[in-house]
C-alpha cells in the first residue's frame, strides 16, 4: 500500500550532510518526494513510497548521518498524493 511520509527532524541535522543522507536512502528504497533545510534549523522531508518501504526510512531518518543527533522526528502519514517523480533536494537561499 502506498503512503505518504511528512516529518519534521530536530536536532543537530544541518551542516552534517544530512539531506544527503535523506535522498541517497530514499534512492535506495525507490522513494520520492524532497528534503529540505528550515530556517529554524530542523530538516523537513515529505516521501511517498510503499509504507514498508517508508517504515525502513523512517529507521534511518531516525538515525541520521554519523555527525548528526536526531533529538525528535515527528512523522505523519498521508494518502499521496502522486506528485513527485523523483526525490530532490530542495536549496533555499539563505538571504532570505
Amino acid at each position: 500500500m502506498r503512503k505518504r511520509l511528512e516529518t519534521k527532524i530536530i536536532g543537530r541535522v544541518h551542516l552534517v550532510m544530512f539531506r544527503d543522507f535523506v535522498k541517497r536512502n530514499a534512492d535506495k528504497l525507490k522513494l520520492t518526494g524532497t528534503v529540505e533545510n528550515k530556517k529554524d534549523g530542523s530538516v523537513f522531508v515529505v516521501a511517498e513510497g510503499e509504507k514498508e518501504a517508508l517504515d525502513e526510512f523512517l529507521f534511518y531518518l531516525k538515525k541520521g548521518p554519523i555527525f548528526a543527533k536526531v533529538l525528535s522526528i515527528e512523522p505523519k502519514w498521508l494518502e499521496p498524493t502522486e506528485t513527485f517523480t523523483d526525490f530532490k533536494i530542495i536549496f533555499y537561499d539563505r538571504e532570505q
